[in-house]
C-alpha cells in the first residue's frame, strides 16, 4: 500500500480516474492520508519523497470492510477499474499532482501579495 497525504492523494486519484487506472484507495479516519492499493512487490523498489509503501499481508484486492480499522473507502474495490493501481501510474500520477498543487498554490500567493501603487 502506497500512503500519501490526503490532498495529493486526492488530485491523484482524480487523475488516475480520468485514465481509468485506478485501484482500491483507502481514506485514513482522521482524513491526513490516502492508501493506494498497489501489486505485490512493489514496496521493494518504491522510492518517492513524501510517501511511503508498506507490504500487505493480503494479496489482491480486499472485499467488504476495509482493512484497515479506522479507515474507508475512498475508492471501494468494486468501483475500481483495477485490482490494484500500477506503481507506474500511481507514480506519474502523484507527480502530476504536486505539480498541480504547487502551482495553484503559487497563483494563490500570487493574488494576495500587494502591488506597487505607482
Amino acid at each position: 500500500m502506497v500512503t500519501v497525504p490526503a490532498r495529493q492523494g486526492l488530485e491523484a486519484v482524480d487523475i488516475l480516474r480520468l485514465r481509468e487506472g485506478v485501484g482500491p484507495v483507502l481514506h485514513d479516519g482522521a482524513g491526513d492520508t490516502l492508501g493506494f492499493l498497489v501489486p505485490p512487490g512493489t514496496a521493494d523498489g518504491w522510492e518517492l519523497p513524501g510517501s511511503a509503501c508498506t507490504r500487505t499481508h493480503r494479496p489482491g484486492a480486499p472485499q467488504g470492510a476495509p482493512p484497515v480499522v479506522g479507515a474507508e473507502w475512498l475508492v471501494p474495490p468494486e468501483s475500481a477499474h483495477v485490482r490494484a493501481t500500477e506503481p507506474a501510474r500511481l507514480r506519474a500520477a502523484l507527480g502530476e499532482a504536486a505539480r498541480t498543487i504547487a502551482a495553484a498554490e503559487g497563483r494563490a500567493r500570487d493574488r494576495t501579495r500587494p502591488r506597487d501603487l505607482d
